[in-house]
Order: C-alpha cells, then sequence, then structure tokens
C-alpha cells in the first residue's frame, strides 16, 4: 500500500478516529487504526466494540492495501511533522514508512486480521437534524447522566422521535434534564437509550454550522450518526428508561422570575464554602420582590440578597449548589423561571414553550 495526503487532512482524520480507541485494553488491535485504501478511497477505522469510527481521508492511493498501526503512535508522529504531504508506505510485511519533507519513520504494523469492522446498518430508519443542534441538546443534557453504572440504563440518554419532536432526556438519581427540539420533518415514534460516553464523543465530532446536517440512522442495538465524511457507530443501551412523562408537573405553590447570570454569580460564590464531596446546601428563601440565600460550612458562611419576581407563598428550600449550576449555565436565556411546590417536592426550571426542563430534587437541612 502507498498513499499520499495533506499533513493537515491526515491530523484531522487521526483526531476524529482517536474517539473511539480504548485508553486501556488488552487487546493491542483495539489501539489501532485500521487503514484502507481501495477503489479510489481512503479510510480510517478504529472500534472500541462499543464506539466505532470510520472517516473518509482526503489523499491520492498510488497502491492499494491496508494495515493496522497502533493509533497513538501515529497521532505522534503526523502531529509533529511539518506541514506538506505526508508519504505513507507499507511492504509485504506490514511494515511502515512514513516520509515528509526530510522525516523517515518506520513502524511496524498489523494485518488487522482480528480487527472488528463497523456492523452493517440497513439505512432506512433515518432522521435528519442539524449538527449544531444535535451538539446543542447533548451540551444541554449530558451533564445529569449517571457517573457509574450501578444503574446502566441513567449512564445513557433517552432519544424519543415524536412526529417532528426530538427530545433528549439525562437522569442521575437527583436530576432530570430535558430538552425539546423540532425537526424539519415527521418522523415514526421511536426511543432508543444512547450511552452517555458515546454521545461526549460524538459531540466532539460534530461541527458548530447550522446547515452542516447528521442523518440518525436507528437498528435494534445501533444507531448511526452519518456526517459529510464520518460514520459513527454506537451500541445502544437495552432496557426500558423511565417513565418521565408521570414525572412532570405543572403544579405549583411558589414561582419566581430571576435573572440567570446574577443567580448563577451568586450561587458561584456560595460555592467557595462547600468542600469536594461536602453535601452543604444552599438554601432559597424566598420573600416578595426579593431572595436571600445563603450557605454555611466549617469554613464559613455567606448569605446574599437577590431580586426576584414572585408568585404564590413565601417558601424555604435548599439545593445542592452544583446541580443548579449545571442547569443554569447551559440555559440561554436572560431571565429563567423556577416552579416549587413545597421544600421537599422538586424544583422545575422550564421556560413556558418548555423547549428546557430541568428538574432538581431539594435537599433537607437545619435551620
Amino acid at each position: 500500500m502507498k498513499i499520499i495526503c495533506a499533513k493537515n487532512d491526515l491530523q484531522k482524520s487521526i483526531n476524529i478516529s482517536m474517539r473511539s480507541v480504548p485508553v486501556h485494553t488488552t487487546m493491542p488491535i483495539l489501539e489501532c487504526i485500521m487503514i484502507n485504501a481501495r477503489k479510489g478511497v481512503i479510510r480510517f477505522t478504529t472500534n472500541d466494540t462499543e464506539l466505532g469510527i470510520e472517516t473518509i481521508v482526503p489523499g491520492t492511493i498510488a497502491e492499494e492495501g491496508s494495515v493496522a498501526v497502533n493509533a497513538r503512535m501515529l497521532f505522534e508522529i503526523i502531529r509533529r511533522l511539518p506541514d506538506d504531504d505526508v508519504i505513507f508506505e507499507v511492504d509485504v510485511n506490514k511494515s511502515i514508512r512514513i516520509v515528509c519533507g526530510k522525516s523517515h519513520f518506520n513502524l511496524a504494523g498489523m494485518s488487522g486480521h482480528d480487527f472488528t469492522y463497523l456492523p452493517e446498518i440497513e439505512k432506512e430508519d433515518c432522521i435528519s437534524i442539524s449538527q449544531f443542534s444535535l451538539k446543542e441538546v447533548i451540551r444541554q443534557t449530558i451533564f445529569s447522566i449517571a457517573p457509574n453504572e450501578n444503574n446502566k440504563i441513567m449512564t445513557g440518554e433517552l432519544f424519543r422521535i415524536r412526529g417532528d419532536g426530538f427530545q433528549i432526556v439525562s437522569l442521575d438519581g437527583h436530576r432530570i434534564s430535558i430538552r425539546n427540539t423540532r425537526l424539519r420533518d415527521i418522523y415514526s415514534n421511536k426511543k432508543v437509550i444512547v450511552p452517555g460516553k458515546s454521545l461526549i464523543e460524538i459531540s466532539k465530532i460534530l461541527s458548530d454550522s447550522i446547515d452542516d446536517m447528521v442523518g440518525i440512522y436507528f437498528s435494534d442495538n445501533h444507531i448511526v450518526f452519518e456526517m459529510e465524511n464520518t460514520t459513527v457507530v454506537s451500541r445502544l443501551i437495552e432496557g426500558e428508561y423511565f417513565k418521565i412523562d408521570s414525572m412532570l408537573s405543572s403544579d405549583y405553590e411558589t414561582k419566581i422570575r430571576v435573572n440567570r447570570k446574577e443567580l448563577i454569580s451568586c450561587i458561584d460564590r456560595s460555592t467557595l464554602f462547600v468542600k469536594e464531596n461536602d453535601k452543604k446546601p444552599i438554601i432559597f428563601d424566598i420573600k416578595d420582590g426579593y431572595m436571600k440565600l445563603f450557605i454555611e460550612s466549617t469554613i464559613g458562611s455567606m448569605e446574599e440578597d437577590i431580586d426576584i419576581d414572585k408568585e404564590g407563598k413565601d417558601m424555604m428550600i435548599g439545593f445542592n449548589p452544583k446541580f443548579l449550576l449545571d442547569a443554569l449555565r447551559v440555559i440561554d436565556e436572560e431571565t429563567v423561571t423556577l416552579y416549587m411546590v413545597n421544600p421537599k417536592a422538586p424544583c422545575f426550571i422550564r421556560n413556558e414553550e418548555e423547549d428546557y426542563i430541568y428538574i432538581i430534587l431539594p435537599v433537607n437541612f437545619i435551620r
């Protein structure tokens, strides 16, 4: 095999491919990029058995062939090369020679007989959404997946399609994040659970352009994200997701509207008095026209007043400050609205259109 590619094109393709190379594995083949140069197309493929990526690399094929090469070693070599064309040549023994300008490298390659290629998915059941929109709804929900696999379903996000509605849901037992967006067309109903780890890597590949589209295909066990030159395949999480609709409520006893940036700044200041792994709550003492926020810990204490518009009853309620900050920081609106029933019931942060709904459980406190 012999291919010639621009250094920048190679580096971009390797960066994408590395998203599905495991950090720790007992199988050396999983640490490799499988390079295939056939029928005028150069393809890089990586697969950690849960997430697989195939990307097409611009370049010239002087001689067809294939080889598996250690991904991290290739990454380190290519990123150090000058901005010039790179000649990538493989002999019959899978010995790799890389030449760029005056730089020459030799690497041991592998045949790739044991490499697991991406599964063949029938591309019939598909939706289309802008890469920017998908990247945003992932960013606005991914922080509330569960960090461990005690309950595997909580480590994933629910993708639910109903007509032209696309809903993404995540939860970790203490909070729920819901984002709703509209698709350009109407589709058949679909509900799958996508691993959060896969979505984190996919979001790093998606572009920030609203004009770049991604096709999403579904099968019984996999979901496929297809972009211009890159295809990503992820296993789905088996099981039934939680009945989110039954957790939603429009009832409230207290409703407040508050400037989002002011609230974020105030809560952020309060975290100065919270040690890592400390569960000290920030307490909202809600009155007419203002809300007092205070926190007490072994380090010290803080209290601060913030202006609000209030409907309903006065209330004192406590929250984990991190959970509030995570939700508030991904909302784009200047003013946010919080709905509360009582100090022991979940708090809802949502707008009137319900483009977003964040549900946060309160924390018990002694005052």
